[in-house]
């Protein structure tokens, strides 16, 4: 028996889940680094990457929701277009879908009867998967995107502030900084593994801008902490 798995079916949730999970290690490691590096208390450390951890997933869920909902807005538009189409011009709708059929290399005859047969059998849905590209597999789930994305931030931010409640002093920038670069390579190791792909190119990616967010802060906080000594 042939069993096919692809990835498009898990375009939805793997691309907000990898996201969230981005966003956590690096906008919490980097909170932690900068305040860490301005000399701040360890209290005031934990606080930071708590209050970061639970503001961003919030932050996540929230944009993913309302950004995903517009999308799934404007798929609803195009599906009740495409009714008022076909009920107000079927032969143009079938003519339209004849042409998209020789466009992908069937023959004007073989075209047409491939289009009155498919039309036959759910002239709606072969519109919008053929002219619209629209699937169930690929249509916009705004509660899947919200909820993935707020937990794989929440876990992402989790791993850097478990390493500020571990390790304390001068050396915790660092600490967090490099621990956090491991879950990224990690995470784009993941992420690669999860979409079929290459692994090398997303772990150089996401480590490289995780470093240099980090680096950026912690500079900021290092500037802060002389100015305030």
């Amino acid at each position: 028996m042939h069993e096919e798995t692809h990835v498009a079916t898990r375009v939805g949730w793997l691309r907000a889940a990898i996201l969230g999970a981005n966003d956590g290690i690096v906008s919490t490691a980097s909170l932690i680094a900068g305040v860490a590096a301005a000399g701040a208390s360890q209290s005031s450390i934990l606080l930071t990457g708590t209050a970061g951890l639970v503001a961003g997933a919030m932050s996540m869920a929230a944009g993913e929701y309302v950004s995903v909902s517009s999308q799934r807005d404007a798929e609803k538009s195009d599906v009740e277009l495409e009714k008022r189409h076909l009920a107000a011009d079927p032969e143009f709708e079938l003519e339209e879908l004849t042409q998209i059929y020789q466009q992908r290399g069937l023959d004007r005859a073989l075209a047409e009867r491939v289009a009155v047969q498919l039309t036959a059998h759910n002239a709606l849905d072969t519109h919008l998967r053929d002219e619209l590209g629209m699937t169930d597999e690929m249509a916009a789930r705004p509660i899947q995107a919200a909820v993935a994305s707020a937990a794989s931030f929440s876990i992402g931010a989790a791993l850097p502030l478990l390493m500020a409640w571990l390790f304390a002093g001068a050396t915790l920038p660092w600490i967090v900084s490099a621990a956090s670069l491991v879950f990224l390579a990690a995470l784009g190791a993941l992420g690669a593994w999860a979409g079929n792909a290459p692994v090398l190119r997303p772990v150089v990616r996401v480590t490289f801008w995780g470093a240099m967010a980090m680096a950026a802060t912690m500079a900021i906080g290092s500037l802060f902490g002389v100015a305030a000594g």
